[in-house]
């Protein structure tokens, strides 16, 4: 059976048939997952329109985050397309008959040790793309191996010296276990949300391992995005500083880059880089901040060329948002099975760790995996830790219950018809708006740069949307009303007028600015408008003439804002059905905040962001654990 397409909708495959056609017309799959699952059909000489569904749910899997689809999970999987989807309408094949038939087509490899000429596998239930089942294989045997191999040749004594000489021993010291775990470890995960000391235990580790190794190592320090790069960066430098302003010796802070940098990009490759398993990477550390942002074939390049000999630490926040590629490896990684029985790492806790580690069976069981979390929250605390906790746990009662007990930092705004062009209810977030627009204003025409800059960072509002009526589009275009509304002559001077609020789209590496990066159009009298940019205590001015990508930012999606921090925080929900309202969105959002929390939302929004967490399909928790054991049995 063919479907009648509208020849006009880009996003119909004209000449799709049968089950694929239905369900694109459905809006489940799009033109590009049809014709990918097409073209494998034909490439081996497959017809068989459920197994072609399967491939073509497959790709769609991969295109939406997950590595895999679970074929008995299928149906549920599609719940969170953009538009509703009346899934009764869709013909579903019979689960069990489903997987014989993909089983037995010539398309799929079925088993690990199926044949390696095929594009699609079957393994356990789960279908994968065979490239994406190679890489999670890959990353799973590969942190399996080192987390089994011996411990480090360590001078026990410098290593318990170092220890005391940069943590002062209270308990429970979580950052002291996330240091002593890394340098006895090959491998390593620090885990812990915004304000927890990470970066802070990144330099420590350095400073430490600089003290009890008989040689100085060689440290890379890296992240996925270049503002990542350059905040982790800056944050390391200023803590080995603070060191060495109190009398420690410490190491030379290093340069941080992207990832892809580090391995070495290749004109004739988006996927394959310099550094691989056959040219390793020359570092003794390697440390990757923000991990939770690293795709699956990120991961299982860098893993492939770190040296088996250098120690690996990711580190990162797994409650956060995940890549928006393929894959939520450090989720995974945070969250698998439990190792079956204890190594000798485990005799840290009691050994060589300070204080009381409750709660004691948890931190054990991390620690088994590879994983410290760290707990203790230095850059927020109060009501705005209470809700980010609450989000975390997936307990909405004690969300709305942290929402409504008019605590000044955190604010639950119910608005009357968000869609309208003047929404009521909403006259506090103007009001921080303007009052932050014309601080930043004043100082940019002013020529004051820190002054302006300090301004953009007061206020930010985020939301789940790029388009449509709770989108960043509409928002920012509304901003821009308001604060012509109340500053005089607010945006009339052209293009690079004074005050505009920019975002860098695209890493210059040349002005040394990067996707991500804010900064301000500032009145500079020798000079005319300039562009200011933070770093750290420093202001980079840059001619506007020598810009290329970059925007207007008035508004930010939550995405985009990950790895940020603001004073105040606007987040603004979309209806309870937007398949974007998730937990890892509002927890991402609240933990942008340090001084104010507002959620404009209805308590339904907020109710069904808490409890639809993000599943992402993947076969690496499962993988982990077997590799994990094969390593552990290995002579």
């Amino acid at each position: 059976m063919t479907v009648l397409a509208d020849p006009y909708d880009a996003r119909l495959a004209l000449r799709a048939s049968g089950l694929v056609a239905r369900f694109n017309a459905a809006g489940v799959l799009t033109a590009a997952d049809v014709h990918v699952a097409s073209t494998l059909g034909r490439l081996c000489d497959e017809s068989d329109e459920q197994v072609l569904l399967a491939a073509a749910l497959a790709v769609r899997a991969v295109r939406l985050g997950s590595v895999c689809l679970d074929l008995a999970e299928a149906r549920a999987s599609v719940g969170d397309v953009e538009d509703p989807v009346d899934l009764d309408a869709l013909l579903w094949p019979e689960t069990v008959a489903w997987l014989a038939a993909v089983a037995a087509s010539p398309l799929v490899a079925v088993g690990a040790e199926g044949p390696a000429d095929r594009p699609v596998r079957l393994v356990d239930g789960l279908l994968y793309l065979d490239r994406y089942w190679r890489e999670e294989r890959l990353v799973a045997a590969e942190l399996a191996d080192r987390g089994a191999r011996p411990a480090p040749t360590l001078d026990r004594s410098r290593l318990v010296r170092a220890l005391d000489r940069y943590f002062g021993g209270e308990a429970p010291d979580h950052q002291r276990l996330a240091v002593l775990a890394a340098t006895t470890g090959w491998v390593t995960v620090v885990a812990g949300g915004p304000g927890t000391g990470k970066t802070t235990t990144v330099a420590r580790l350095l400073a430490v391992l600089d003290a009890a190794l008989e040689s100085p190592p060689r440290v890379a320090l890296a992240a996925p995005t270049g503002k990542a790069a350059a905040r982790l960066q800056e944050a390391v430098g200023d803590e080995l500083a603070a060191l060495r302003a109190r009398g420690h010796s410490v190491p030379t802070s290093p340069g941080a880059s992207t990832l892809h940098r580090l391995l070495g990009w290749r004109p004739d490759s988006h996927s394959r880089f310099r550094h691989h398993s056959g040219n390793h990477l020359p570092y003794d550390v390697v440390v990757v901040d923000e991990t939770s942002m690293v795709s699956l074939t990120l991961m299982s390049r860098l893993l492939e060329a770190v040296r088996p000999d250098a120690r690996l630490v990711l580190v990162g926040d797994p409650d956060q948002l995940a890549s928006v590629e393929a894959g939520a490896v450090l989720g995974d990684l945070v969250h698998r099975p439990e190792r079956p029985t204890a190594d000798a790492r485990e005799a840290l806790l009691a050994d060589l760790v300070p204080g009381d580690m409750e709660p004691l069976d948890e931190v054990r069981t991390e620690l088994r995996n590879d994983v410290v979390r760290l707990r203790s929250v230095y850059r927020y605390r109060g009501a705005i830790a209470a809700l980010a906790e609450a989000v975390r746990r997936g307990d909405p009662d004690a969300v709305m219950a942290v929402l409504r007990d008019d605590d000044p930092a955190v604010r639950l705004v119910e608005p009357v018809a968000v869609e309208a062009r003047t929404p009521v209810g909403l006259e506090s977030l103007r009001r921080d708006v303007v009052d932050a627009g014309r601080r930043m204003v004043s100082a940019a025409r002013e020529g004051d740069a820190l002054g302006a800059l300090t301004a953009l960072e007061e206020h930010r509002l985020l939301c789940a949307h790029r388009h449509g009526p709770y989108g960043v589009a509409r928002w920012a275009a509304d901003v821009e009303r308001w604060l012509a509304a109340t500053i005089d002559g607010y945006a009339t001077d052209g293009e690079w007028y004074i005050g505009r609020p920019l975002i860098v789209t695209a890493n210059d590496y040349e002005l040394g600015l990067y996707n991500g990066d804010t900064g301000v159009v500032v009145d500079r009298p020798e000079t005319g408008p300039v562009a200011v940019f933070a770093r750290g205590p420093e202001v980079v001015a840059v001619a506007p003439s020598r810009l290329g990508a970059v925007q207007t930012v008035h508004a930010l999606t939550v995405h985009r804002a990950q790895g940020s921090q603001f004073a105040r925080v606007t987040v603004l929900l979309p209806p309870p059905d937007s398949h974007l309202l998730t937990r890892e969105l509002l927890y991402t959002a609240v933990t942008r905040a340090r001084d104010l929390v507002r959620v404009v939302g209805s308590e339904a929004s907020v109710r069904a962001a808490v409890v639809r967490p993000v599943v992402r399909a993947s076969g690496l928790r499962g993988q982990a654990a077997r590799a994990s054991r094969a390593a552990g049995s290995a002579p």
